[in-house]
Order: C-alpha cells, then structure tokens, then sequence
C-alpha cells in the first residue's frame, strides 16, 4: 500500500539533488537557465583485430533476395519505367520496391507475384530468371569438391 494522497502523483526527480548546503537567498530578480556543460567529443573507436589466425577469404553464396531483386530491377530498366509507376502497378510501396529491388527485404510469395505482374511476367517467369541468374554466377565461382557422392540437381526446387 501507498502512503500518498489517492489524488497525487509521485514525482521522481530525473536528475540527483544537489548536496545540501546553505539556502540561496530569494531575491526578486528573474532566475536564469541552469549553465549546461559541453560534452566531451569522444574519438571514434578502433576495431580491434581478433585473436588467433586470420580466416581465409571465402566466396560469398549470393542470398536469393540479392538475386530477386536484380531481376526486378533489370526487368523495370528494360521496360524503362520508373519505380513508382510499377510500384503503384504492384500495389506495394515505392520504398518497399526499391528495397526489394536492392537486396534489403525478403519479400513473401504475394508481394514477388504482384510485382512480377506489375511487369508482364509471372511468379514462375521472375524465379526461373533468377535461377538462371544464379546458375550464372555458380559456373563463375569454383566448384568445390562434394563430399558425398550424390548426383547434382540443375534444375529450379523450391520449398514451403
């Protein structure tokens, strides 16, 4: 239970009191605005290199978003239209599609196909372009050795 008044608020002061010393004496001039002290300017922190042997630089898979997204944007390009007009086509923010168009956002299944519509192709005809895309970019890259010795599958799997 509280020992407060039902009608009034507690009040937490944000700042600590200052040390009790003598009573400032009241005079009827206006009071000033508190002196606020300039904060120090910190130097930005260096990165410090973590301990033990350095990793080897590995290729990078490229991430089905990054892909996707290429593939809207070069469809849009090709098209020469503009970013709103098929965003308004699609039915889906500007800065949404410019994100999806720039890798930043996994988009769901409705919002690739309305885009996808947006720009005369279908939901199939938007992934086998970025399978294709990506096929592309595995014949580039060196094949690494398998570890099992299960056939390799070129064609497009996707999953629920």
């Amino acid at each position: 239970m509280s020992n407060q008044a039902p009608n009034e608020a507690r009040v937490i002061p944000l700042r600590p009191a200052a040390a009790p010393g003598p009573a400032p004496a009241r005079t009827d001039a206006p009071a000033r605005a508190p002196q606020l002290r300039p904060r120090p300017v910190l130097a930005p922190r260096q990165a410090q290199p973590a301990p033990g042997p350095a990793p080897a630089p590995a290729s990078k898979e490229p991430l089905w978003r990054d892909l996707v997204g290429d593939v809207l944007r070069r469809e849009r390009l090709a098209q020469e239209r503009t970013l709103k007009d098929v965003a308004d086509s699609a039915r889906i923010s500007m800065p949404y599609l410019s994100e999806l168009e720039r890798g930043r956002k996994e988009a769901s299944s409705e919002v690739l196909a309305a885009a996808a519509r947006a720009l005369g192709l279908g939901l199939t005809d938007l992934l086998s372009l970025a399978q294709d895309e990506l096929t592309r970019l595995s014949q580039v890259r060196p094949a690494r050795s398998r570890t099992t010795s299960a056939p390799r599958y070129d064609g497009m799997c996707l999953a629920a």
